[in-house]
């Protein structure tokens, strides 16, 4: 009975540890990544509880409340915690729609420019094994292609693609898409050079394994840590480029609830009011803080070169 408990016991000690619990002890020695969860997980409650959590509409204006301070100032108002804008529309509530609005803008823009990357990556990266001029003359078109991109200045390019497309909330997820694309082929295109020569790459073609399937099911699962570090860091990017088009009115137009819109319509009060500027800019480098720190903790969590 002792010797049963006992290799029971071993056995127990020897088991290796869940994949998630394994990730999460990692991830949870780098308290700026925590804390950058914690932030990122409040963000998504208010957009997704937007509605509930919000005390008023977002474009309802109080005509007798304008510029009203924050609740604690001499000219506050509890039925305004953060104050009022110079047409009576209550900040937190605006606050807090626009989370729902720049991760929308987050998620479309980086799933957009993640989708396009990755697969140009992967296509640059096998084009060396296929055979035919036109086949390996692939990866330096698409290299070449990343290059003239990313030598352009991001949010320079994001303004031209906007001015060609037209001002819009749509249009502007477009071309920040565009802007963080080749981040993404050339960060996928130097995992898969990487991998191509290992032997469960051999041995999946030796079995007949297809180019897609190699593509697919054998390399990009192996070089999904890199990407998904990337697309947590392109998401404050992403952010913090729709909050410069919108300052610059190519983004979202008013009255829609956006950070960087809420700073243009704003700045002729920036000192009689400091309130209308100083509340949605902190939005902004609150939000793009925690997606960078939470980051770097997948990285640190994700790569076996950095765990201890």
């Amino acid at each position: 009975m002792s010797m049963t408990s006992s290799s029971d016991d071993a056995t127990t000690m020897l088991a290796p540890p869940h994949p998630l619990a394994e990730f999460w002890g990692y991830f949870k020695q780098n308290r700026g990544a925590v804390l950058g969860l914690a932030v990122v997980a409040i963000l998504f409650i208010c957009a997704l509880f937007a509605n509930w959590i919000a005390p008023h509409s977002p474009i309802e204006q109080f005509r007798d409340s304008t510029l009203v301070g924050p609740a604690w100032t001499t000219n506050g108002s509890r039925a305004f915690l953060l104050g009022t804008d110079p047409v009576g529309r209550d900040i937190l509530s605006r606050l807090i729609h626009g989370s729902r609005l720049s991760l929308m803008i987050g998620l479309v823009s980086v799933t957009l420019s993640m989708s396009v990357g990755v697969t140009l990556g992967l296509i640059a990266g096998f084009s060396r094994s296929w055979n035919g001029k036109i086949a390996r003359s692939l990866e330096t078109v698409i290299v070449r292609l990343m290059d003239i991109l990313q030598a352009l200045p991001s949010l320079l390019l994001a303004i031209a693609v906007v001015a060609i497309l037209g001002p819009g909330l749509m249009n502007a997820m477009y071309a920040i898409a565009i802007v963080l694309m080749p981040s993404y082929a050339r960060l996928t295109r130097a995992a898969v050079s990487g991998e191509l020569n290992k032997d469960y790459v051999n041995a999946s073609r030796i079995a007949g394994a297809g180019t897609l399937r190699l593509m697919f099911n054998c390399v990009l699962p192996n070089c999904a840590a890199p990407i998904i570090v990337q697309a947590t860091l392109g998401f404050s990017t992403a952010i913090l480029d729709a909050a410069a088009l919108g300052f610059l009115g190519l983004g979202a137009q008013p009255p829609t609830p956006e950070w960087g819109s809420m700073l243009a319509s704003a700045m002729e009060f920036i000192q009689s009011a400091w309130w209308v500027v100083t509340f949605p800019g902190l939005a902004i480098l609150l939000s793009v803080l925690a997606f960078n720190l939470m980051g770097d903790g997948l990285r640190d969590a994700l790569d076996p070169k950095l765990k201890r």
